[in-house]
């Protein structure tokens, strides 16, 4: 049997029209079974639109919706048939493999540590960011799971990042950098230097030291650690970097004839550039921490981003990323 995969329909900024048409492409071209998690009415008049013949595709309803600004708290409270909820638990039963919600963040992550539960030996999760580098790509993580964290939750993420690397990005061994203002050791604030001291400690990893913002792109390190707060920042300003060269380069070649010229001549590169920066490209990013594959996308996920997430969320599945964090986690 497939991966299965259970999709929150109704989350994101777009509706459940662009998860719908993501959740097709994926099983048209990945060949998993998705279930379309929301309600049921929306989602069959949007599944009208698509030919689903010999397609994996079904849907299981869920009466409530968690919006984007709805507090976590209160949605756990309150809402005990979110899409959200109902998608975790047909995890935490057996009956998906997977979840995957571009919905409200701090909803996923607050249901999926109550539905789930966290990983044996796992104290805080972490949200794992892939980053385009001069060199292929890094995982940032935490990126806002965690926004307070303690130097053994900077070890934790450590060894949950190296397993991602290694299991799902290819890489075999790994290098292991810390976020910080500066290279020495004795740079940065007092959790950076604690954690410090237990990163070069742990022998299961490959710890190379601090890693400055300015080389994050550069590729320093495979897996980058850093607290929620501050991955959050970082994550942020990576997104808006990246839109802002885009349409700072559209606008720039719209100039002027040599300007046209030279964007047609150079299309295939700026297409290769576009798709190196996209987030849809990367789909969603690994909470990371819990006892089941749970991917969270962008809010603005488009139907190739939903598509890539559910990509992402197979290979999770196929490589078995929470036995061998589970497994890391234990011999630490």
């Amino acid at each position: 049997m497939g991966t299965r995969v259970a999709l929150d329909a109704m989350g994101g900024d777009r509706g459940p029209a662009v998860n719908v048409e993501g959740a097709v492409a994926a099983a048209r071209e990945l060949g998993v079974s998705i279930l379309l998690v929301g309600i049921e009415e929306e989602l069959s008049r949007s599944l009208q639109g698509h030919s689903t013949n010999g397609l994996g595709i079904a849907i299981c309803h869920a009466p409530e919706t968690v919006g984007m600004d709805e507090f976590p708290s209160a949605t756990l409270r309150r809402k005990k048939h979110s899409s959200i909820r109902v998608g975790l638990e047909l995890v935490k039963k057996g009956d998906a493999d997977a979840f995957i919600s571009a919905g409200n963040t701090g909803a996923v992550m607050a249901t999926a540590l109550i539905t789930l539960g966290p990983l044996p030996g796992v104290e805080r999760p972490a949200i794992a960011l892939i980053v385009p580098t001069l060199r292929g790509h890094s995982i940032l993580l935490d990126v806002g799971a965690t926004v307070d964290c303690k130097p053994r939750h900077l070890l934790q993420f450590a060894i949950m990042g190296e397993v991602y690397a290694r299991q799902v990005m290819g890489k075999t061994s790994p290098t292991v950098g810390l976020l910080s203002i500066g290279e020495e050791e004795s740079k940065g604030n007092e959790l950076t230097r604690e954690a410090f001291k237990e990163l070069e400690e742990e022998v299961s990893i490959n710890f190379t030291g601090n890693v400055e913002g300015r080389e994050v792109f550069s590729g320093a390190a495979d897996v980058i650690v850093c607290d929620g707060f501050t991955g959050n920042i970082a994550l942020k300003i990576i997104e808006s970097a990246a839109d802002f060269f885009t349409v700072l380069l559209k606008e720039e070649l719209a100039k002027g004839l040599v300007g046209k010229a030279g964007a047609a001549l150079a299309r295939g590169a700026f297409g290769r550039f576009k798709k190196r920066v996209d987030y849809s490209e990367y789909g969603g990013a690994p909470l990371l921490g819990v006892q089941g594959v749970c991917i969270i996308g962008h809010g603005r996920s488009t139907a190739k981003a939903i598509k890539n997430a559910i990509r992402v969320a197979a290979e999770c599945v196929e490589n078995r990323v929470i036995e061998h964090i589970r497994e890391g986690i234990a011999v630490s």
